[in-house]
Parts: C-alpha cells; structure tokens; sequence
C-alpha cells in the first residue's frame, strides 16, 4: 500500500474546497481498495483513513459514516465503469447494433479488470452494505437497461424486457469472476454475452430490423 502525498501547506496550499475535493476522492478510493481485501463489514473506518491519509476529523467532516462513503464510493465507480463503456462506443468505428454492443462490454469488462476494486465494490461489496445500498444498485441496474435498449436500438415491451434480463444476466454473470478475484474468468464472459446478444438479435427479440448486424 503507497503513502498518499500530502497536500501542500502554507503559502502553496490549496483553497478549503479543493483540499475537501481532494480528500473526499482519497477516501472513496481507499474505502473501495480496503474492501478488496477485508470486504465491506471487515472494512472499518480506520482502515480507510490510513489507506487515504486523511484524518478523523477530516473524514467526518466529508461523510457521517461508513455507509456514507461507502455510498460516495458506489458513485464515484460507478460514473467511472460508465464512462468507460461510452468511450469505448465514442471512439469506435462504425457498424450494427451488435457490432456496438461488443464494442460496448468489450470496454467495460476491461475497465473492471483496470478499476478491480471499483469493479469489486460495484458487484460484490453493493450487497453487504445493507439494503440503502442494494436500492442504488438496483437503479444503476435500470440505467444500464436503458443503455443497453440505446445500443441494440431496442422497441416495444418485449424488446425492452429482453434489455432488462440482458442487464440482470451481465450482472450475475460478472459478478462470480469478480468475487472469485478471477480477471481472467471475464473473458469467457465477454463471449457468451456476445454470442448472446447475437442470437437474440438474429431472433428479433429486440424489435427492430434484423437484417444486418
């Protein structure tokens, strides 16, 4: 485990809201690092201070609680695994629906094996912080529907409901490997979801024009 920097003093030293900025973002970090190792209820405050290099009093300035930052934290991986996947959509080419969803889990799985304790703390720890948590992971569950129903171009009540059980079955999937600190076991992932997602596609499930993928 590195030493955090410290932040500079005197007539260097950064303005009140910066320092908060900067501390809140150590201890996010160190709340979702620690976990990886001791997981969340072995987790303990003072475990995330060390890690993060901030003190007490700075924590509870920033957060009321462990949940709190852990709730901090969910967020924080969470816009980071997401802006991943549209970097990976934004800065390919061209092609079919298929093709952009490939692309699309392609550059999230590799995220999560990049940001393993955000992957962690996202799939895994969500579930040991208690039921505020999992309510959150659920939405984050419904937005990742919604990008999964942009990329396939999916309409109607059946194809919406195939996007659904995409999302829920990425998630169980994923989860496992994750658990099991197995980077590796990702890939295998990534090529049934593609293969999955291909033949629903080659099905019609999704309710547009399957006539090229």
């Amino acid at each position: 485990m590195s030493t955090p920097r410290r932040l500079p003093r005197g007539r260097n030293a950064l303005p009140p809201q910066e320092v908060a900025r900067v501390q809140r973002e150590r201890l996010c970090r160190a709340m979702a690092e620690a976990m990886v190792e001791e997981g969340y209820v072995g987790t303990s405050v003072e475990d995330v201070l060390k890690r993060a290099g901030v003190s007490r009093l700075s924590f509870y300035r920033l957060f009321d609680s462990k949940l709190d930052c852990f709730m901090a934290a969910l967020e924080s991986s969470t816009r980071l695994l997401l802006g991943r996947v549209a970097q990976a959509l934004e800065t390919s080419g061209g092609g079919g629906p298929v093709e952009r969803y490939e692309r699309a889990v392609t550059g999230y799985l590799e995220a999560l094996k990049e940001e393993w304790p955000a992957a962690r703390l996202c799939l895994v720890e969500v579930y040991a912080a208690g039921p505020e948590a999992v309510v959150r992971r659920r939405e984050l569950q419904e937005a990742m529907t919604s990008v999964h129903a942009d990329i396939l171009g999916a309409s109607g009540e059946r194809g919406l409901l195939a996007c659904q059980m995409l999302s829920a079955a990425t998630g169980a999937l994923i989860a496992n490997p994750v658990a099991q600190n197995d980077r590796d076991g990702l890939d295998a992932v990534r090529l049934q979801l593609v293969a999955h997602v291909r033949a629903l596609w080659e099905s019609g499930v999704f309710g547009a024009d399957t006539g090229s993928a």
